[in-house]
């Protein structure tokens, strides 16, 4: 059976953040105009009252003030393969500050053969930013792929500190 799944919206420096939680913990965060917009969305509950998304309010004002780049809040993977979640647990790992290829992430979850895959599974994370999947970047230092849009990506690696490294040709 499939939880319950409640929203809320609230605004950030990068834009409208729409947040889902069921009663085990949050299980999205998402971006306006985010690609990969979950399919069961007109089924979610709208709660705008009430403590449900207090904890995850109080820990993205943290991260937009630049206070604090890690959330420790329960989280509710309702989607996502099994090979899905194990990447999404992964990206949590690359700290703040710091990027790890798309082939540094598959080797990290024993598939460096499975880069593809690995990259698909990063664009289909639920809960940006709250797992960092603008982290990853290419394998030649390239800003790839964002769900949210690469402006946002590039955003908020500056935001947590992260310089671009400069491109040779």
């Amino acid at each position: 059976m499939t939880p319950v799944r409640y929203f809320t919206q609230t605004s950030s420096p990068i834009g409208p953040i729409t947040l889902v939680a069921t009663d085990a913990g949050l299980s999205g965060l998402y971006l306006e105009g985010q690609r990969h917009w979950p399919r069961d969305a007109e089924t979610w509950k709208r709660e705008d009252d009430g403590t449900r998304f207090d904890p995850v309010l109080t820990a993205l004002a943290r991260y937009f003030m630049g206070k604090s780049f890690h959330f420790d809040l329960p989280l509710d993977f309702v989607t996502g393969t099994p090979f899905q979640q194990q990447v999404w647990q992964a990206l949590k790992l690359i700290p703040a500050g710091q990027t790890w290829t798309y082939s540094q992430l598959a080797a990290h979850v024993n598939a460096p053969a499975a880069v593809r895959a690995v990259g698909a599974a990063v664009g289909r994370n639920p809960l940006s930013i709250i797992i960092p999947c603008h982290r990853v970047i290419g394998g030649n230092g390239s800003l790839t792929g964002y769900a949210g849009g690469l402006e946002r990506k590039r955003w908020l690696l500056a935001h947590e500190g992260w310089e671009l490294p400069v491109m040779t040709p």
